[in-house]
């Protein structure tokens, strides 16, 4: 077993197949298998089902492909401090951001940044913001940046930009010429939810309680697993959603979507920079921090 067998080995299970990882990393197909067969030999199981056309792991290469993966988070640690050690920035930083920061924030920044520093490689992982927690308290990610609050003693956050949510609807809605709408009339509206696990729903559902309602009280009509998804699905007439602005900015901005507040309902939010409580950013992650605090004016506490 090596470095590279295990990468190979991510590779395949991120991209659920033999030839797709083979692409990724400039290998033929049956040189992929042949690595993942040494694997499979070295630790006595098979770590990948063929189900179909999709490479997936089986539960002995779920345990792997977990391990595999911080340890090349640590080497990809390593190569940075020593660069770091010589005055350069260079190396791999692996990081994550839940939907809208994911999709709409950090892809701009991170385009910014490795133009500025091109020695540098930075893996953008996307994910709700349950799951980016658990990878960056696993160590897979350097750090996260997600849209909710968690009370997790394991890990820090600090607050790094503002959001505001809206009701989102076609611009021939009934209620698009509207400047506001109570909470009744959105109760009454048919609703696309996100998943469990979205910073979204959980902001949505805090600020229901808030006013003494439950998440229950909507019409869902529907549950989507993305906000492009629920975009779509208000697009086609599906249904209405409560959406950061910052995901529709450009339909808002071609007057395909329309953004209404709610009245007496704060759906304000902020996004947060979250690290491990005890574990230490690699001099490239810092860098990429300060970068970030650079480019966002950070919003004060209070």
């Amino acid at each position: 077993m090596d470095l590279w067998q295990l990468n190979i080995f991510c590779k395949v299970v991120e991209l659920k197949g033999f030839s797709r990882a083979g692409k990724a990393v400039h290998l033929s197909q049956p040189t992929i298998s042949s690595h993942i067969k040494d694997l499979e030999t070295h630790f006595g199981c098979q770590l990948i089902d063929r189900l179909g056309k999709e490479a997936v792991p089986t539960k002995a290469g779920e345990l792997l492909y977990d391990y595999a993966r911080r340890v090349i988070a640590l080497r990809d640690e390593t190569e940075t401090a020593m660069a770091e050690f010589q005055g350069k920035i260079k190396g791999r930083l692996v990081i994550g951001g839940s939907t809208i920061p994911g999709s709409y924030i950090l892809p701009r920044l991170v385009g910014a940044f490795t133009k500025k520093h091109p020695e540098v490689t930075v893996s953008l992982i996307i994910g709700d913001t349950e799951k980016i927690i658990e990878e960056t308290i696993a160590g897979v990610l350097e750090f996260g940046l997600v849209g909710a609050a968690s009370s997790d003693k394991r890990i820090v956050q600090e607050r790094l930009l503002n959001d505001e949510m809206r009701l989102i609807v076609p611009a021939d809605h009934k209620l698009a010429k509207r400047k506001r709408l109570s909470l009744q009339m959105l109760f009454k509206e048919p609703f696309i939810i996100r998943e469990q696990g979205s910073g979204t729903l959980r902001s949505i559902t805090l600020s229901l309680m808030e006013k003494g309602y439950s998440g229950q009280e909507l019409n869902i009509i529907a549950e989507m697993g993305s906000t492009a998804a629920i975009i779509q699905g208000i697009k086609g007439k599906v249904g209405v959603s409560i959406l950061s602005t910052i995901a529709v900015a450009e339909e808002l901005q071609a007057g395909t979507l329309m953004a209404l507040p709610i009245q007496g309902l704060n759906l304000k939010r902020s996004f947060y920079l979250t690290r491990h409580q005890h574990r230490s950013a690699s001099p490239l992650c810092k860098a990429f921090i300060n970068f970030l605090k650079q480019e966002i004016k950070c919003p004060r506490e209070g």
